[in-house]
Parts: structure tokens; sequence; C-alpha cells
């Protein structure tokens, strides 16, 4: 259990680091949209501290989820004319107003959700648009160690608190854009602004199964169990993300 908490989450960044260098931001964001931190984050909650606990986090990430997207389109708009410490303070802080507000509000599962399936079409058209054009800048040495520790300290952080923190602080740290901010940031840094914009549009246009993940959990944990709920929440998300990328192609 020690190893997954210390490799699974890092590991997984680092793969989405490479398709990024591969195919490009935005399928990097893509990518970064799927449960990649709060799946694995939310399992460790579960198996220490329980389904019913687990199911409240997953709740809470859930009613927070549009405060990941309002980081999106805050970062995005500033990165068309500031750089990237300006646009990472702004987007952070946006996201704390905006996912306390709505966590404030509790809604239920079903609200939830279709709160996140009105708001996140319309995040993507809100986006600004523009070209991507890769300047051939040269990739930090530092970049994908940097991006993998970010991711494991989080979780880290996450499960070792979790008792103290309660099912509302976990969740919310669990929704923390921590893809959004380090894919971002270092997307800023090697390919300019239009680089971390075209991240974060494909990021905005992935978190589809990252709701639908969070919402099977919050209703099927304490029914079904972890095993079966992380195993249903794991297809239905699959299937919503490949939809997604038939949707795009």
């Amino acid at each position: 259990m020690l190893l997954l908490k210390l490799f699974l989450v890092p590991g997984l960044v680092a793969l989405i680091t490479l398709a990024g260098r591969r195919w490009g931001p935005a399928m990097a964001g893509w990518l970064s949209g799927f449960p990649v931190v709060a799946g694995p984050t939310l399992l460790f909650v579960a198996l220490d501290q329980g389904a019913a606990f687990a199911a409240q986090a997953a709740h809470v990430t859930l009613m927070a989820v549009l405060g990941n997207v309002a980081f999106g389109l805050t970062y995005a708009w500033m990165a068309l004319r500031y750089r990237w410490p300006l646009c990472a303070a702004a987007g952070v802080m946006v996201f704390a107003l905006v996912g306390w507000a709505l966590v404030s509000l509790h809604p239920s599962p079903w609200v939830a959700l279709a709160m996140a399936l009105i708001g996140l079409p319309m995040a993507a058209h809100g986006l600004p648009k523009v070209v991507f054009v890769n300047p051939g800048r040269a990739v930090s040495v530092w970049e994908l160690p940097v991006r993998c520790v970010a991711a494991g300290l989080l979780v880290a952080t996450v499960t070792l608190s979790a008792a103290e923190l309660g099912p509302v602080g976990s969740g919310m740290l669990t929704v923390f854009p921590v893809m959004g901010m380090v894919l971002g940031v270092f997307s800023h840094i090697a390919w300019g602004g239009q680089g971390a914009i075209h991240l974060l549009t494909g990021l905005v246009k992935g978190l589809y199964a990252f709701v639908v993940f969070c919402f099977v959990l919050a209703l099927t944990l304490a029914p079904l169990g972890t095993a079966a709920a992380f195993g249903l929440a794991l297809v239905v998300a699959l299937l919503v993300q490949w939809l997604t990328f038939k949707r795009a192609a």
C-alpha cells in the first residue's frame, strides 16, 4: 500500500507528461481530466478511513469540481497577457472561492452532477480560442520530476491527513487542480500562454469522466463497498472518456 501511494499517481502523471510531449498539450490536458489523481486518492482514503467516509469525500469532490473548472478559465484568460506566477495565483484563489461556495450549498449528488454537466460545456465554450504553434523550446530536465513529486505530495497529504481534515477537507483537497496547476505551468513555460490554454481546454473537455467517477462513488460506496464501487466507477469513467474522445475525433 505504501508503494502504491508513493508511485502510482506520480507514474500516471509521468505517462501523461510523455503523452503531451508526443501529441501536444491538448491531448495531455484531455488525459488529465480523467481522475488520475482523485481516483487513487479516494481509493486510499476509502481503504484507510472506510467506505462511508470516502463516499462523503467523493460527494464533496463532485460538488467542488466546478471550482477546478474556474481555475482553468481564470488561468487561461490571464495566460493571454501574463506570466505563469500571476496566472497560477489567481487561478488558485478563484478555485478556493468557487469551490467553497459550491460546497456550502451542499447540493445532492444528483444536483451536483447536473450542475457539472451544465457547467462543463459552458466553460469549454468560454475558454479563449488560440492557435497552438510549438515554439520548439528545450524541455527542462526538472519538468518530469517536479510534476511527479507535486502529484505524489497531494496524495500523501490527503491520505495521511484525512482523519484530521474530515470528509469535507479531504474532498476539497482531492479536487484541487494539481494537474491543471503543474501541467499548466510547465506548458506555459515550455510553449507559452497558448500552450497552457490548449492544455487547460483539453482538461476541461476531459473532466466528464472525473465527474461521473465521483458521482458513482458518492452513490455506491456505502451500499456496494469499496471494491465494487471503485470497479463500477472506473468502468463508467473509462466509457465516458472514450465517448469524449470519439466526439472530439
